[in-house]
């Protein structure tokens, strides 16, 4: 399986293009990585899963969700996101984007 560069990177915020919610992203995967009872069960479009999937803090929930690239576009709002666990991931907001609270190199 050949495996593509992400598009978006973690702490970007981005909207799903079919269930029109914001979201920011909090980990990134360049394939697939959950169970095949998880896809069959949740990707209902059926998604490519050889391409970026990412891990999404959900604005106005308390939620996160899984999502494929191509179900997602970058958010030009500038607007931050309301998701109790921001905290857990990041350190502040500054320009449309959310600032990590670790860098990992």
């Amino acid at each position: 399986m050949s495996q593509q560069v992400a598009k978006f990177s973690v702490g970007q915020v981005i909207q799903h293009n079919l269930f029109d919610y914001r979201g920011v992203i909090v980990d990134v995967d360049p394939i697939y990585q959950r169970d095949d009872a998880w896809y069959e069960r949740m990707a209902r479009t059926r998604p490519p899963k050889n391409q970026p999937w990412y891990q999404i803090l959900v604005h106005d929930s308390e939620g996160e969700t899984y999502v494929a690239e191509r179900n997602l576009i970058l958010d030009i709002s500038s607007q931050p996101v309301e998701n109790p666990r921001l905290g857990n991931y990041f350190r502040s907001f500054s320009q449309g984007r959310y600032l990590p609270r670790l860098v990992i190199h």
